[in-house]
């Protein structure tokens, strides 16, 4: 019985170009950052029109997730979400905007802070990042399915490490407000 070839993909080929190109280059980390690189870029691409549909981007369904599991009263500090999400306080106040424009989120005063704004997820953006929710997670059920459950749960747990590595940590409860 003859053995299976693995299916090559773009980093094989990348890789196998540096090895003849460069022989002495060490190129092998390229293996493991150029994947995640194109995972996450291959993953957009499939999510981004389920959450066309929903009139909403992947960067807005962040903060809107990021304030629905919270809990009630599903409120955080802007600089928490900035901080949770890795976005510039910048980007955040892009996405924050856009929320609030679109009546998904509101600025209410910080009980903690009254010099300061919080973000507050309204019952219709409650109800929007469910249903946007649900739609993504179906997608994703679908594009890890060719992955046996075992391959999922390692891959995570690799994935995981690599996070704290390179200093991500959960969400500090005094961030929220």
């Amino acid at each position: 019985m003859y053995a299976s070839r693995v299916a090559e993909d773009h980093v094989d080929a990348a890789l196998a170009g540096w090895r003849r190109e460069v022989p002495e280059l060490d190129a092998s980390s390229i293996a493991i950052s150029e994947r995640i690189s194109r995972v996450s870029t291959l993953l957009e691409r499939q999510l981004g029109p389920v959450l066309s549909r929903h009139a909403i981007s992947a960067g807005e369904l962040d903060v809107l997730a990021a304030l629905r599991r919270c809990g009630t009263p599903y409120r955080l500090t802007p600089t928490a979400l900035s901080a949770g999400l890795l976005v510039t306080s910048g980007g955040m106040t892009k996405r924050l905007t856009a929320l609030e424009v679109a009546g998904l989120i509101r600025r209410v005063p910080d009980p903690s802070d009254r010099r300061s704004r919080a973000v507050e997820l309204t019952a219709r953006g409650r109800q929007l990042v469910e249903s946007a929710l649900e739609a993504r997670l179906k997608t994703e059920k679908r594009i890890l399915a060719g992955l046996r459950k075992r391959q999922r749960r390692d891959l995570a747990a690799v994935l995981r490490e690599l996070c704290i590595e390179l200093g991500d940590e959960p969400l500090s409860p005094k961030a929220r407000s």
